[in-house]
């Protein structure tokens, strides 16, 4: 029998800047004081939902001279009001469109569900509004490509909130692939799975529901970064539908260059391990769990924590102030004048797009957004 020893220790992730600019490989970039500046970037927060009270909790948890929310609007005036009462926010909006028009807001954060992220991101960045959006971007690649384009002409920052690109675990994934620690990558195996059935955003329809734009968007997003953006040479999936005509379970094999693949696998149904392994030709890196925000990482039979700070009021997703890693590397693009982060840019949003737009094509997952 082999005994196999996990030695542990934990690294301090409150100063740890993410990365926004600058060639791949990247690794913690300096400070905002570093930067020089001395204003914080004021948020605008739109959509009062579960997913806004964890991200605006999470800018909680930075400076606040480094970053203020100053407005938030919903869809209802009392629960814009309500949620500004929660969050000490100055301003409260019945509408999106006032808060496009608010002169005092560097980037809006955009917390809607995504059959709505179309039309919600074209007002803003029409508006000449800095945007940071919730994954997935959008219904399909159509739409992302409509987003990006409108970004570009308004000439403001646009990015996807793909989060766990920003975490501790995944800066340090990029800069040991970039080192070669592991040698060269063969594989990538991921998972993700919850007990989801019965949650409206995964099974309804009209809400964009689906196990792929859900949760498979993360096992997605980790091999996208692995292979640095590369597109697949073929993809292959295969799965299961729920009684509503989105997909349940989803099993994926994308394969690259130089015979090296990628495997993962989600599903709505059942709680998976939650893990994801990289193995190269040197070693491997494993992440053990909570792969959509990771806060430890084995390489090599060695492990690191990443703790994310306590937040100061209740959450309603794990680890969610960690969003803090986006957030701060938005802070860091608007500094630097970037209109997209080379961490998570433009070209990852419709990779991204594309690929679950085949995968969906291949199960047989059809939405109305699809045919417009």
């Amino acid at each position: 029998m082999m005994l196999v020893f996990v030695l542990r220790h934990t690294v301090k992730t409150d100063t740890m800047a993410p990365p926004c600019g600058g060639e791949r490989p990247l690794w913690p970039t300096p400070t905002v004081n570093q930067c020089q500046s001395n204003m914080a970037t004021r948020w605008g927060i739109c959509s009062a939902g579960k997913i806004s009270n964890d991200f605006t909790v999470a800018l909680k948890t930075l400076p606040p001279g480094d970053h203020q929310v100053v407005a938030v609007a919903a869809r209802k005036l009392d629960d814009a009001q309500e949620f500004a009462k929660k969050h000490s926010i100055p301003r409260a909006y019945g509408g999106y469109e006032a808060l496009a028009r608010d002169p005092d807001i560097d980037v809006v954060y955009i917390g809607v569900i995504h059959p709505y992220h179309l039309s919600t991101c074209l007002l803003f960045t029409n508006a000449k509004k800095n945007v940071l959006c919730e994954k997935p971007l959008a219904m399909n690649a159509k739409e992302a490509k409509q987003i990006l384009a409108s970004a570009k002409e308004n000439d403001v920052f646009f990015m996807e909130a793909v989060w766990t690109r920003f975490f501790p675990v995944s800066v340090e994934i990029r800069r040991l692939l970039a080192q070669g620690e592991i040698g060269e990558v063969k594989m990538v195996r991921s998972e993700f799975g919850m007990p989801l059935h019965g949650v409206p955003r995964v099974m309804q329809k009209e809400l964009g529901a689906g196990t792929m734009l859900d949760l498979g968007v993360y096992c997605l997003q980790l091999t996208c970064m692995v292979y640095n953006g590369e597109k697949p040479e073929s993809i292959h999936a295969t799965g299961t539908f729920m009684e509503t005509g989105v997909d349940d379970i989803d099993v994926v094999t994308l394969k690259y260059s130089n015979n090296r693949l990628a495997v993962f696998i989600c599903r709505s149904d059942i709680e998976l391990p939650n893990e994801a392994v990289i193995v190269g030709t040197k070693g491997t890196i494993r992440i053990p769990g909570h792969i959509w925000c990771p806060t430890s990482l084995v390489v090599n039979g060695k492990e690191t924590k990443y703790p994310v700070p306590e937040p100061y009021l209740p959450i309603n997703f794990i680890n969610s102030t960690g969003m803090r890693y986006e957030a701060e590397a938005v802070r860091q693009c608007l500094l630097k004048g970037l209109k997209e982060s080379a961490v998570m840019s433009h070209a990852d949003s419709l990779l991204l797009a594309e690929v679950e737009d085949e995968v969906r094509r291949q199960i047989g997952v059809v939405y109305s957004q699809d045919s417009q």
